[in-house]
């Protein structure tokens, strides 16, 4: 799939699915999936690294999830998150940064915010890299924001919300993401764009959802935003599994006589 199957799919108005993953294993799953596009998210720096932020996230790191991913993954949507500043020390700086994730197989790339960049995102897009914009809570600037804060709220901040979304979408974004903003801002924002805008704590309204793929498994059992739905209660399984195997294993009936060799 290509960014262009998702204007396609706002004018069949048809709903997309997105999904994080950083690994080559749970890439080859999605393959299998009707899944339409895999995020490969400087969230990895927390699900992966167990850093506190997104903020850890260097583009070596996005790299080599990128390259994981895209060897696993097959024809689905590579999409590839600019790490912290990696697009805030000028277009040359972003476009080095993006010719790394896009030659480790992504793409596309997603970049947070558009005000103080947006020479970089016209850049990015005139050099043919499609770029995916990242507007309401923006992980990589929790500190400015105070922390992890639904945005939006009030007249003047769902205006400024909503200009943004306008000018990315003027810049030549193919999608935006937003996150943790009133559904009904992201109904209005839906509304008023011909991209396709994919919500993550946004509400029904936008034209797709994604959620880190650990979340939606259900695998971190100490992460209870209320936007996530488990779809398969993972961790609970994934230690089920391990307790077993370790009861075989004490027990001396792993390994059996099949599962040997004469």
């Amino acid at each position: 799939m290509q960014a262009g199957h998702f204007l396609n799919a706002k004018q069949e108005q048809r709903r997309l699915s997105m999904v994080t993953c950083y690994d080559y294993t749970f890439a080859r799953l999605l393959a299998r999936s009707s899944i339409d596009g895999i995020l490969v998210g400087d969230s990895a720096a927390m699900v992966m690294h167990g850093h506190p932020s997104t903020i850890a996230a260097r583009v070596e790191m996005m790299k080599l999830h990128t390259e994981a991913v895209a060897r696993g993954a097959g024809d689905k949507l590579i999409v590839a998150d600019m790490p912290f500043l990696s697009y805030r020390m000028g277009w040359t700086s972003a476009l080095d940064a993006a010719h790394v994730l896009m030659s480790a197989g992504a793409q596309a790339v997603k970049l947070e915010g558009v005000d103080g960049h947006e020479d970089v995102v016209q850049r990015l897009v005139e050099s043919g890299i499609p770029v995916m914009g990242h507007l309401g809570l923006q992980p990589q600037s929790i500190h400015a924001f105070g922390g992890y804060k639904v945005q939006g709220r009030g007249d003047e901040a769902a205006q400024k919300i909503l200009r943004q979304a306008v000018a990315l979408e003027q810049l030549g974004a193919f999608s935006i993401v937003l996150e943790c903003i009133p559904a009904p801002l992201a109904s209005e924002v839906t509304a008023a764009l011909r991209i396709p805008t994919i919500g993550i704590g946004a509400g029904a309204g936008c034209d797709g959802q994604i959620l880190v793929l650990q979340d939606l498994l259900g695998m971190n059992t100490d992460f209870h935003p209320r936007f996530v739905r488990h779809f398969l209660e993972g961790a609970n399984a994934i230690v089920d599994a391990l307790d077993g195997y370790d009861q075989a294993v004490k027990s001396g009936s792993f390994p059996a006589v099949e599962e040997s060799y004469t």
